[in-house]
């Protein structure tokens, strides 16, 4: 398959300009998408605009990948329903560099290839503009009518709830067109790619270029991702997926994608993964003959958390996943850091203890029915060891007279109580 011809089939494709695939078909094409540095690291919902240029570079064409460092200063009205926050300019030079760092783990900037990706700022050049050049240069090309016609626009405006938007926000598609065009004019770029809720600002770009440089340009935008259920793609109950293991831990980041439903895997695994097209196919079809394998989330998961943090993060990931549900040993679990550790056993009943009782060294049975209410009496305390169901640290418990001392915490200040396969406890010694 070609181009086009792939992302169609992976469904990513929402609305194209005509033409396009001629001009695919016809010549290597340079095409951007945009990235606003809203935060100091991408998140899930970006990777869609990635697997866009990885693909635009697999087949062949030159990538350009668009950090925003004028246009983040504005916000993109698209989508929202109110005034985003104006960020610093200091703010923004610190995201662009960590976006900037991510980037260059997806695409290839650096080798000899005829159609090496490239890495801009619209800073650059937006910044050399005074506001009486751009309304007379770049402004009186598009009229107001134009500009008011968009979704983007309209949708605002006619939320009466709301206060209306600035004419920040309302200006933000001429800056963001002038951008096809000046890319267009000095990278002989053709093509704007990204969500279908950019198909106004992408549009206004393919203007400016007719009316400005007498020129065809085309855009391609992708369908909004969205879950099954309704909910917002890459959003949890504590935030967005990030790309950067400082905000979302490689584990977390690979449960995210282990725990998709059956029908969001079949979808994710066509856009977040470069697997053929036969191989997903068998993917699929293996998992709907056996769904409670979960084969295609774990081959998902594999291939995203690689793709974003490399091979050991996710087989530490899948390492701590495996200790979660019943496997691992001490020294695994010795293995984790502080923060991995508490992030595997989130949720999990806690009981702070003194120190002084550690160092008292009490036997099974004191810390866990005395001093602590693991359990609710010795007795049962005493059943669960004889049957070998308790674990502390995931090693047995062959006594209920055996002493716990120092050095069986974990990061010097935890233990890990383990009544059968998944029922777990945690003291903290403090």
């Amino acid at each position: 398959m070609n181009f086009f011809e792939e992302l169609r089939w992976r469904g990513m494709v929402h609305d194209f300009t005509p033409g396009l695939e001629e001009l695919l078909e016809r010549e290597q094409v340079t095409a951007y998408v945009g990235i606003d540095p809203t935060a100091d690291s991408l998140h899930i919902g970006h990777l869609v605009s990635i697997m866009l240029l990885k693909h635009l570079q697999r087949h062949g064409h030159r990538p350009i990948a668009l950090v925003g460092g004028a246009t983040g200063m504005i916000g993109d009205p698209s989508g929202k329903s109110e005034e985003r926050n104006l960020l610093s300019l200091e703010t923004l030079r610190h995201n662009q560099e960590a976006i900037k760092q991510q980037l260059s783990r997806f695409l290839d900037f650096t080798s000899d290839i005829p159609n090496r990706a490239i890495l801009l700022n619209n800073y650059d050049w937006m910044s050399k503009f005074s506001f009486l050049d751009f309304i007379r240069d770049v402004g009186k090309h598009i009229t107001v009518n134009y500009m008011m016609a968009k979704d983007s626009v309209k949708k605002r405006i006619a939320d009466g709830s709301r206060e209306g938007m600035s004419f920040t926000e309302f200006s933000y598609q001429l800056v963001q067109g002038y951008d096809f065009l000046y890319l267009y004019q000095n990278y002989q770029c053709k093509l704007q790619m990204g969500g279908s809720d950019q198909w106004g600002n992408i549009t206004t770009g393919t203007e400016l270029i007719r009316r400005i440089a007498g020129g065809e340009a085309y855009a391609l935008t992708c369908p909004l991702i969205t879950r099954a259920d309704g909910g917002k793609f890459g959003k949890t109950e504590k935030g967005n997926v990030w790309l950067s293991e400082q905000y979302t831990s490689p584990y977390q980041f690979y449960q995210f994608w282990l725990n998709v439903s059956d029908i969001d895997a079949e979808k994710y695994i066509k856009i977040f993964t470069l697997l053929p097209v036969d191989e997903i196919n068998d993917l699929i079809e293996r998992h709907r003959q056996e769904p409670h394998l979960r084969t295609l989330q774990k081959k998902l998961a594999q291939e995203v958390t690689v793709m974003v943090h490399g091979e050991e993060a996710f087989r530490q990931a899948v390492e701590a996943s495996e200790i979660l549900f019943g496997k691992g040993t001490f020294e695994s679990l010795s293995q984790l850091s502080e923060k991995d550790f508490l992030e595997i056993f989130d949720g999990v009943p806690q009981f702070i203890v003194d120190r002084s009782v550690i160092e008292a060294q009490p036997t099974v049975i004191e810390l866990l029915c005395q001093a602590t209410a693991v359990f609710p009496s010795k007795g049962e305390a005493r059943r669960l060891i004889e049957s070998g169901g308790l674990s502390i640290n995931k090693e047995r418990i062959n006594a209920p007279d055996e002493k716990i001392n120092a050095h069986r915490l974990l990061n010097n200040k935890y233990l890990l109580v383990q009544k059968g396969k998944k029922n777990y406890q945690l003291i903290v010694v403090k």
